[in-house]
């Protein structure tokens, strides 16, 4: 039975056994771009990726670091004064500058008080070896996190998606990075154009393969304004969103199928409505996730139920009544 007695190993019970405070993520925008979109892999960037950011002036954030950790501590310092933070490099590609660049505005976002680790989100890559040689030295001192965009274990929608990288990049990357000793995360987007659910449900078997602990997942949206929203209008016929419920069973079944020692660390994802096409489930994300966890209860299954390696792992693996 998983410690949090949910149907499946909760982020937040990685959190807990990390640190014996409550933390909170707090999302940066560093003014990155992404290799895809600048002209050095390729230009329009991935096609589920909302244009709207491809004008002149993207990427400059109008605070520093110093002032968006500022902004955000004092977001939720008055409910948890007594609570740490995670600086979170979320916006685009962020380790994608030079070392300097970079490392100057890690340690900014380091430095400021009640800071106790780094998580930082790029593509598979984008990872140097001078600057992995950096993350692993940081490690030792403090919480260090990278989490890379697989997206699809199929090279086929990688390549219609225009990411410019191949699933063996992601492979071989989180295999790299789980070397050094760093805390190694991926994020997995479920229901791209041409998959079939045989096809979704296998990524679950491929992922459980790599040294991962922690997972994001988040159903396909249709967002205005990018090179998916076109495809759709012209070849709907390629794309199958998910009605609310059908979503919540793939999640379960996904799930059976992921090793049991991955952290889940989200199931869905919510653009802001006046962007988001389809689907629109009306859902706010926490009450999807419920329902996931009812669905699991339902079923009377739990994560890693289907992976092979559930006989070696019997404490693990008993079910949540």
């Amino acid at each position: 039975m998983f410690s949090t007695n949910k149907p499946y190993r909760d982020f937040s019970e990685f959190l807990a056994a990390r640190f014996p405070f409550k933390v909170q993520k707090i999302s940066l925008n560093a003014g990155f771009t992404c290799p895809n979109r600048d002209g050095s892999k390729g230009r329009g960037g991935c096609t589920y990726c909302n244009n709207q950011s491809f004008s002149p002036g993207y990427g400059k954030p109008t605070k520093t670091i110093t002032e968006q950790m500022a902004d955000g501590i004092d977001f939720f310092s008055r409910k948890y004064p007594e609570m740490k933070y995670l600086a979170y490099f979320q916006s685009y590609t962020n380790t994608y500058d030079s070392l300097e660049v970079l490392t100057d505005k890690y340690e900014e976002a380091l430095s400021y008080p009640g800071v106790v680790g780094l998580i930082v989100g790029t593509r598979p890559d984008c990872m140097p070896p001078d600057l992995l040689d950096y993350f692993e030295k940081l490690s030792k001192k403090t919480f260090v996190m990278i989490e890379y965009g697989v997206e699809s274990t199929l090279n086929r929608t990688l390549e219609r998606i225009n990411r410019q990288h191949t699933y063996e990049e992601s492979d071989q990357m989180i295999r790299k990075t789980a070397e050094r000793g760093i805390i190694v995360g991926a994020h997995m987007i479920l229901g791209l154009p041409g998959e079939t659910r045989e096809e979704l449900l296998h990524h679950a078997d491929v992922l459980s393969g790599l040294p991962l602990t922690t997972l994001k997942l988040h159903q396909l949206q249709i967002i205005r304004g990018t090179a998916m929203a076109k495809e759709h209008r012209l070849l709907p016929e390629s794309f199958h969103l998910f009605e609310l419920d059908e979503y919540i069973d793939l999640c379960v079944d996904f799930a059976e199928r992921l090793h049991p020692s991955i952290y889940i660390e989200r199931f869905t994802s919510q653009s802001p409505k006046k962007l988001l096409i389809a689907p629109d489930w009306g859902q706010k994300n926490h009450v999807v996730t419920e329902m996931i966890a009812k669905r699991f209860r339902e079923r009377e299954s739990w994560q890693g139920r289907l992976h092979d390696c559930q006989a070696n792992s019997p404490a693990v693996m008993s079910p949540i009544p």
